[in-house]
């Protein structure tokens, strides 16, 4: 789990790659679901969670770049 404090601290491109590769998680726990190898799912829940956090911090960090330009 990602915490906002640290994912704040990451600049735009890091962040961007940071959704990626939480989507890319998130993909492989929805394909162990789906041949019921997952035994946590509350796993999927947290990494929607994850991804929504990262997704969030990463707009407020692109609406903030045009203003400093």
């Amino acid at each position: 789990m990602s915490k906002a404090t640290d994912l704040r601290q990451k600049d735009v491109a890091a962040l961007a790659a940071e959704v990626t590769a939480l989507q890319r998680a998130y993909f492989g726990l929805r394909m162990q679901k789906a041949t019921q190898q997952l035994n946590n799912v509350a796993a999927l829940r947290v990494a929607r969670r994850d991804i929504a956090r990262a997704k969030t911090i990463l707009a407020e960090k692109q609406a903030a770049e045009p203003a400093k330009a």
